[in-house]
């Protein structure tokens, strides 16, 4: 999940459409028609606002009671509308109150089982690894048939222009247009048949044969190679935070899912 905060939004939404439901005479920031906008919803808005940057004043206290007072008016009246027994309005009154229940659990979650700075440099750590050493600025030629690939290569040898015979011949429509250039990356982006035959390059040289892999056959060649770089450890934390509680919550439904009886 990739925002674990109760969005504005849905709170929003909930708020104007809830609204006709508020107790007469509770205290709030506002009484529409009767009915008390209760202080409580106030709060909640103004603490999301707060979360997200806004800074807490009375300026924007005033902003929030008059969002609250004029989804009060508009939700009055689709009620007088009859909106409200609306079937497809209801199932998304329903799904927006789920949707809040869904972020609150997740939060609470987050609350109660927080990810440390020394899990996250530990994840940090472990993913440098993977990266290795050295990444490499590699350009390939991807057709169907083997004896194809071994005709281009045989072009190559005899001056053939790679950009030229990428951008005919291969099939692979995310680098065909760059003359088969890949950029800089780590060999592990690759499949293994791929990153096996990248890593025994020399700077300028082209695979003697063929590699195959699961999307065909390749002719490879490895245009540069470099230190890998990984950037420090505080400008992608975040980052694995929000990876890394993507990952929690996915077991947690799959625990939940475990638990359950579904029929």
């Amino acid at each position: 999940m990739k925002h674990l905060k109760i969005s504005r939004a849905p709170m929003l939404v909930i708020a104007g459409m809830f609204a006709i439901s508020a107790a007469h005479g509770q205290s709030g920031v506002a009484k529409v028609n009767g009915i008390t906008i209760p202080q409580s919803r106030a709060d909640v808005l103004v603490k999301n606002a707060v979360a997200q940057g806004q800074p807490e004043s009375p300026e924007l206290r005033t902003r929030i009671r008059e969002v609250l007072v004029n989804q009060e008016l508009v939700a009055q009246e689709a009620v007088k509308k009859g909106l409200d027994k609306n079937a497809e309005i209801s199932t998304q009154l329903l799904l927006s109150r789920q949707q809040v229940l869904i972020n609150a659990y997740m939060q609470d979650h987050m609350k109660a089982n927080p990810i440390t700075d020394e899990v996250l440099r530990k994840e940090y750590e472990s993913v440098k690894v993977q990266f290795g050493d050295k990444e490499y600025k590699a350009r390939h030629i991807l057709v169907k048939q083997e004896d194809e690939a071994k005709q281009i290569i045989a072009q190559l040898k005899k001056g053939g222009s790679f950009d030229k015979l990428a951008a005919e011949k291969s099939e692979d429509t995310g680098s065909k247009g760059r003359g088969g250039d890949l950029d800089w990356s780590p060999p592990n982006r690759y499949v293994k048949p791929f990153s096996d035959a990248l890593v025994k390059l020399k700077k300028g040289q082209l695979t003697d044969t063929p590699v195959q892999s699961p999307f065909g056959w390749h002719v490879i060649r490895l245009d540069d190679e470099r230190p890998t770089k990984v950037p420090p450890f505080e400008e992608v934390k975040n980052n694995i935070a929000q990876q890394m509680q993507q990952q929690i919550m996915q077991k947690v439904v799959t625990d939940l899912r475990a638990k359950a009886k579904i029929e």
